[in-house]
């Protein structure tokens, strides 16, 4: 990565003049990054907010002050790094940063020359050897929820994945973690003890003096309470050391920050943190603004649209999932309360990855959808195949759509299921996919693959039994019907399209393209037509999230 970085003309020294504050975890990294960007942009300082991944535009992962760049700054700056690295390649045998290492130096880039007060720097994957970790010397580093998630690289229990998270510890830099399993924090307490890093357990956010009353959160959900109070101290540590640099006190005796009435600042011992809990402290009334004011799209959001009412949540772990579930069904159980008569609940959801699918599905059982519904990650089918980009737009066709153009013609080698799978390109339809920040080259046929064995858990989990000759839900399909609850769509577009049946404009509009469903099929949406509204819960892979806001919210995909 420091080759990489000094090819592109940056060096690890000045990466320390971003006042970074450094943040990894399993579950809540990126909400807490929000809380924290938000709060600090509160009180009146420029940020910039590294994440990952994005939901609809790449240029959602650099943000100053809250903004997703400019499609004009990214051009800009993406081809400044990019000219950088291309000229230098034949002298380094021909090498390229790949996707994700690529955008972080062009986060940083981006971040020095618009003259950013802090960056906010989420981590990709683990921590110890993520590309972000390049970062010498963060002002502050956290740790949010940890869980088991990408196994294969980071370790199959969670000591070894808190041992990859812990990597972000930097000598004498005070870091800060939610309270973690036992196993997890016996862990990072070593890791923390090795780097000679305090380290420090936060408190419960009801523990905050306030003269408010209740804090409000922007985010919903009971566990984006933990986020808030990690997001409250890493603030509040680093509104400490830019008021007054070079502190190391356990206490000090002026308020330093505007609205801050704190007057403690944490230690930087080693010996005197060993992770034992952090002390609470007055919040100003700026940081309830920021806790209250802050958004993170596609984290237990809710859009209502008309009749039809989608709630959103990439959760893609077991404790994420759990979390989105108790969110769901508290949230819509209010929801059907107003309603002016019956609901239909709808499940759309789809995984990628090693994620365990099945085991997700089963925690979903309980919220009593009337269908289950699943298809890929490809936010539609297109009437037209230009595999072209438009000449405006080269640097995000280059990185950052992740568009992936190609015909699939019938070529007579029809083999069961499969080839219903790619037969809708006898329409002549091209699809466009959207990829993972590892970029896997996925085909349509195994995504469609992951479908269909997602249906077949599903029905496993409510009794249903193994059925055979699942269809995937186009005109002419070769496979038989079957009598269930369950649907497969070959893209979002065309499985919300069904869901809702004309009841929202936004996908109504003619100007969205959906291929042709079966007559028969139709007729299964007999219930979604008679309820009074409907609620469609959106959840397994941030991917599909990001699919679906591509439709529902037309200014994020400008």
């Amino acid at each position: 990565m420091r080759g990489f970085l000094e090819r592109a003309g940056l060096t690890v020294e000045e990466l320390e003049h971003l006042n970074i504050i450094h943040v990894t975890g399993t579950k809540g990294k990126g909400s807490t990054c929000a809380f924290t960007e938000q709060i600090l942009r509160s009180y009146g300082f420029r940020t910039g907010f590294y994440s990952s991944p994005h939901l609809v535009q790449v240029r959602e992962r650099i943000r100053i002050n809250g903004q997703p760049i400019g499609k004009e700054l990214f051009t800009k700056y993406f081809w400044h790094v990019y000219g950088r690295l291309d000229e230098t390649k034949d002298a380094h045998g021909g090498t390229m940063p790949a996707y994700f290492r690529f955008l972080t130096i062009l986060a940083f880039h981006v971040f020095l020359q618009e003259k950013v007060d802090l960056a906010v720097i989420e981590v990709g994957i683990g921590g110890a050897y993520d590309c972000t970790n390049i970062i010498r010397r963060p002002w502050v580093c956290g740790i949010s929820s940890l869980g088991i998630d990408h196994t294969q690289i980071l370790g199959d229990t969670i000591e070894k994945i808190a041992w990859q998270k812990g990597g972000i510890f930097k000598q004498g830099v005070p870091a800060f973690t939610v309270k973690q399993p036992e196993d997890a924090m016996v862990m990072l307490r070593s890791r923390a003890k090795e780097m000679r890093c305090p380290l420090w357990v936060c408190p419960e956010l009801e523990d905050y003096q306030a003269d408010c009353g209740p804090l409000r959160l922007g985010l919903a959900g009971q566990h984006q309470r933990s986020n808030a109070s990690l997001a409250l101290q890493l603030s509040h540590t680093w509104l400490q050391k830019r008021c007054l640099p070079g502190l190391e006190a356990v206490s000090v005796s002026t308020s330093p920050c505007p609205g801050s009435t704190d007057k403690s600042f944490p230690s930087t011992s080693v010996e005197n943190t060993a992770g034992r809990q952090v002390a609470s402290f007055k919040l100003s009334p700026i940081m309830i603004k920021g806790l209250a004011d802050t958004e993170w799209p596609g984290r237990n959001q809710t859009l209502k649209h008309g009749a039809v009412t989608y709630f959103l949540d990439g959760a893609h772990t077991m404790r994420s999932m759990q979390a989105c579930v108790h969110w769901f069904r508290e949230t819509a159980a209010k929801h059907e309360r107003n309603s002016s008569g019956p609901v239909a609940r709808v499940l759309l959801f789809n995984a990628t990855g090693e994620r365990d699918s099945a085991a997700m599905l089963k925690l979903l059982v309980p919220c009593h959808f009337d269908f289950a519904v699943f298809c890929p990650n490809i936010t539609e089918a297109i009437a037209s195949c230009n595999a072209g980009f438009p000449d405006e737009e080269p640097a995000l066709a280059a990185v950052g759509e992740h568009r992936f153009w190609s015909p699939y013609r019938h070529n007579g080698t029809n083999t069961g299921n499969l080839s219903v799978m790619t037969n809708f390109s006898r329409h002549s339809h091209c699809t466009r996919l959207l990829f993972d920040q590892q970029n896997f080259n996925v085909s349509v046929e195994n995504m469609l693959t992951r479908c269909l064995d997602n249906e077949r858990s599903w029905h496993l989990h409510n009794g249903m039994g193994n059925t055979k000759g699942t269809q995937l839900l186009i005109e002419d399909s070769l496979v038989p019907e079957k009598k269930a609850d369950t649907l497969v769509f070959p893209c979002i577009l065309s499985a919300l399209q069904w869901i809702t049946q004309g009841r929202d404009s936004v996908l109504a509009d003619s100007a969205k393209r959906d291929l042709p469903v079966k007559p028969s099929v139709m007729a299964k949406a007999a219930p979604l037509c008679d309820a009074a509204e409907i609620h469609i819960l959106i959840t397994g892979s941030l991917h599909l999230v990001g699919g679906v806001l591509k439709h529902l919210d037309t200014a994020s995909s400008k």
